[in-house]
């Protein structure tokens, strides 16, 4: 019989009790504040983060996990477990995948790194799905062909509010050229297939409440499939206050976690940013 241990990196937003109940292995990235390291989710919350970002002087640095972070939390892995997956974040934000695959030639263990196409709570529906069948007793084979069936059905919204991280960041960076000479300049991207792109531009706030209220409207004609939604958010719970609201209405019986983003997306996405995502069956 398949006994399979879930692990992902601290991208992803699960809760403690999520983490504890479905025995997931989180392996943290490092983040780097106007000189001082600290270690994500060990030294420092995302609460904390967002108050040392939005006062730092020069932009965060996240950098992916080390191989030999990836091998302690390897090594912790009893060894009556058969196998060992690995659900790391789209390589469309971070190289956390690549240290991920370079594991599986280095360990004795069964290890897979798989590349999820997504982050954030997007991350955590793979996760979880994962965790539970693994509990379940199903194999590697399953519980993969089962994650793609979720990683194909989600859908992920980021609202930016200020373009300066992600850019500076690199991760739009074919569109610099155009958007650099832009002021006030608000951004909806979405991620798929592993490629965040722009889906509306335009100055002023406006133009993400705009978006969203399709994106409400496509909740609300997917509702009876839709499986849980996430929205996290950076450091303004304004709107998402609204966006919450919106959804009681339209969604009351779906799953709603909504908590301060990961700080790897944090300083890419900027002060003000929030992304909801869900899935369907």
């Amino acid at each position: 019989m398949s006994k399979v241990k879930i692990i992902t990196d601290s991208s992803v937003q699960l809760t403690d009790e999520e983490i504890k109940e479905y025995n997931i292995g989180v392996v943290p990235l490092t983040i780097e504040i106007d000189g001082n390291t600290y270690i994500d989710g060990e030294d420092i919350s995302r609460e904390e983060f967002v108050r040392e970002m939005d006062s730092s002087k020069e932009l965060p640095k996240t950098s992916q996990p080390s191989i030999g972070t990836f091998m302690k939390i390897i090594e912790e892995v009893p060894s009556d477990y058969t196998d060992i997956l690995s659900l790391n974040m789209t390589e469309a934000i971070s190289g956390t995948i690549n240290a991920a695959r370079q594991i599986s030639t280095m360990t004795d263990r069964n290890f897979e790194a798989i590349d999820t196409e997504f982050t954030d709570r997007a991350l955590a529906f793979q996760v979880i799905t994962a965790a539970k069948l693994a509990q379940e007793g199903k194999s590697v084979d399953e519980i993969k062909t089962a994650i793609n069936n979720v990683r194909d059905h989600t859908y992920l919204y980021m609202g930016v509010t200020s373009i300066e991280n992600i850019l500076r960041g690199g991760r739009l960076s074919r569109f610099a050229g155009t958007l650099s000479t832009l002021l006030n300049l608000n951004l909806v991207l979405t991620l798929k297939n592993n490629s965040l792109d722009i889906a509306k531009r335009g100055r002023g706030r406006k133009t993400i409440e705009k978006y969203m209220k399709n994106v409400l409207a496509e909740i609300e004609e997917l509702k009876e499939d839709i499986q849980a939604i996430g929205i996290s958010y950076v450091d303004n719970m304004d709107y998402v206050n609204e966006l919450k609201e919106h959804l009681k209405q339209i969604v009351p019986n779906v799953p709603l976690l909504i908590r301060v983003t990961s700080p790897v997306i944090a300083t890419h996405a900027g002060s003000g940013a929030f992304a909801i995502e869900f899935y369907t069956k």
